[in-house]
């Protein structure tokens, strides 16, 4: 019984110093006036300006969060979307800002903060929309050459559509995008709304237009395009604190105002869906 008794006395102890240590992560940033943020350049939700600027509405929301966090500079860190996880799970930042999408997948191994806006499909076409696509669904129909971007929400969702996934062109970005479609290799460019609003806005539709209008798939808006913030496992102290302020600030006039010039509407904001419900969808 005394070495029993012995073995709960440490377990709660060792219970207790990681509780102390989760606590401390937040502290200490608090302490040391600086937070180390990961993003990846994918306008509009993170990107660099002409000046030299992290912008985008990640990075912008991050530091209006992060400013209520009473920790005073950020010090930004850019990597390959792909190897933002591992730039995470490595210590080598506190969190990521890039629009990240919440997936089951991804909540296996990190945190998410609640959503910060949710999006929904778009579809660029070459002008005067020669094919008449107005959903995935009817691209995957007449057996359209759609192009993606590698790991998005789109790419996803095209690939449990189509029956014949080598009619799908991968491509790393949406400029590679847009020139596969007015070259003629892709009939069409699957993208989320605010990113082809934010194309539209900066004259960067060459010869495509914007599918007008679009349909989304059925359930689809329910399950895919909630993005937040991401953190360590064990950070759930930076995630809880950010969770309180986020609360108070996405919806707010200030929040509209800051995400607008990034072609986010009171159409992306998340409402009232946690992300615990995102998860079990």
């Amino acid at each position: 019984m005394a070495l029993l008794r012995i073995g709960w006395t440490l377990l709660v102890l060792a219970l207790a110093a990681g509780c102390a240590a989760e606590g401390e992560s937040l502290e200490r940033l608090r302490r040391e006036g600086v937070i180390r943020i990961g993003y990846a350049v994918e306008a509009p939700y993170a990107f660099l300006s002409p000046q030299g600027r992290v912008t985008g509405e990640a990075p912008e929301v991050a530091r209006a969060v992060v400013e209520r966090l009473g920790i005073g500079r950020v010090e930004w860190r850019q990597a390959e979307f792909s190897r933002l996880l591992d730039e995470l799970d490595e210590g080598r930042v506190d969190m990521l800002a890039a629009g990240m999408f919440i997936t089951p997948e991804r909540a296996a191994r990190v945190l998410f903060s609640e959503p910060t806006f949710h999006v929904r499909q778009a579809l660029l076409v070459p002008r005067g929309n020669p094919l008449d696509l107005h959903s995935y669904g009817q691209a995957a129909a007449k057996g359209a050459r759609m192009a993606v971007l590698g790991g998005s929400v789109e790419e996803r969702l095209l690939r449990e559509l189509y029956a014949s996934p080598e009619r799908l062109i991968v491509v790393p970005d949406a400029v590679t995008g847009l020139v596969a479609v007015e070259s003629g290799q892709a009939d069409g460019l699957a993208l989320s709304s605010p990113t082809v609003r934010w194309m539209s806005g900066q004259d960067q539709l060459g010869r495509t237009e914007t599918a007008e209008p679009f349909e989304q798939e059925p359930g689809i808006a329910d399950r895919l395009g909630f993005g937040a913030f991401v953190f360590r496992k064990s950070f759930p102290a930076l995630r809880a604190a950010c969770n309180a302020e986020l609360a108070r600030f996405i919806g707010s006039p200030e929040h509209r105002a800051l995400v607008a010039p990034f072609g986010f509407t009171e159409s992306e904001l998340p409402g009232g869906v946690r992300t615990s419900q995102i998860l079990e969808r």
